[in-house]
């Protein structure tokens, strides 16, 4: 089926959101959406969330946040696919975008809900990828997501409303300043922060027109032909070794041996590389009989 949706795909411009926990992705989503949706575009959500098999994630939870976008006739919204690990998860929601991008939809946000390497994998199927942050975060917080940062196209600072707005400004001089030693995610755009707030909309139109900026330019330079072509690079070097890895330990031959080896290494008989090379030799041996 994708092979036949292919031609049809493309002209969507995706955006992958993170935060922190509590910094207001699924308002924003919403707000933003809103407004996209107002100004005649076809809005598709979609959620990366390893956890949601285990723990009911935002399963239920993304179309119950955004409920007035839910209501749209031209707004998609995808609860992240049951996957169990970030590889499945990553899998369907890359064949999610291309889907909606066939369907019409022609602005795809994927938003992160997980931790870690969520940000990693959504950073590696999208164009533009936006952090949000909180005010008054502390030092903490920034040393955690300084890989975030570093991978960030954009910085908003949001809940930037009532008492927060002298915090948010703060916050942004002081991302800009980080930012500026920081080597650029995407080359040949310089990322910065910004302030708004999701929940009064304000600072909103701003960072779409920063996305609309961004997709302008590296069109125009042949950078975002050139991030999607290895995008789907990366996805076919992606693909075969999770076939691989499913050949390896579905073999019977390797399963026999697997939990002697796997014993030996705990116990320090053997070392894990030569345990891995001895069950590697068992699965050649076994297929090319």
């Amino acid at each position: 089926m994708l092979r036949q949706l292919l031609p049809h795909t493309g002209n969507a411009i995706r955006v992958g959101i993170t935060g922190v926990p509590g910094a207001g992705k699924s308002t924003l989503i919403e707000t933003l959406g809103l407004k996209l949706v107002q100004a005649g575009h076809k809005v598709a959500v979609l959620a990366v969330d390893p956890t949601s098999s285990i723990t009911g994630g935002s399963i239920l939870g993304d179309k119950t946040r955004m409920e007035l976008l839910t209501r749209e006739e031209n707004a998609f919204i995808r609860p992240s696919p049951t996957g169990g690990t970030l590889g499945g998860v990553t899998r369907k929601t890359r064949e999610s975008i291309l889907i909606c991008e066939a369907a019409g939809y022609d602005v795809i946000l994927v938003e992160t809900v997980g931790t870690g390497q969520s940000e990693i994998a959504v950073r590696a199927m999208v164009d533009f990828f936006l952090l949000l942050l909180v005010p008054g975060a502390g030092d903490e917080l920034q040393g955690i997501k300084k890989g975030v940062v570093e991978i960030a196209d954009a910085i908003l600072i949001n809940k930037a409303d009532g008492e927060n707005k002298i915090q948010a400004k703060a916050a942004r001089t002081e991302y800009n300043r980080a930012l500026h030693y920081l080597t650029p995610a995407t080359e040949g755009w310089r990322p910065q922060a910004y302030v708004g707030s999701a929940l009064d909309g304000s600072g909103i139109d701003k960072i779409w027109s920063v996305i609309e900026s961004f997709r302008e330019k590296m069109t125009a330079s042949g950078a975002l032909k050139a991030r999607r072509e290895a995008q789907m690079q990366q996805w076919l070097h992606t693909v075969i070794e999770e076939q691989l890895q499913r050949n390896f330990y579905n073999q019977p031959a390797v399963q026999a041996a697997l939990p002697e080896m796997e014993t030996a290494v705990r116990k320090g008989i053997i070392p894990p590389t030569a345990a891995a090379q001895k069950l590697l030799q068992i699965f050649q041996k076994a297929i090319s009989k």
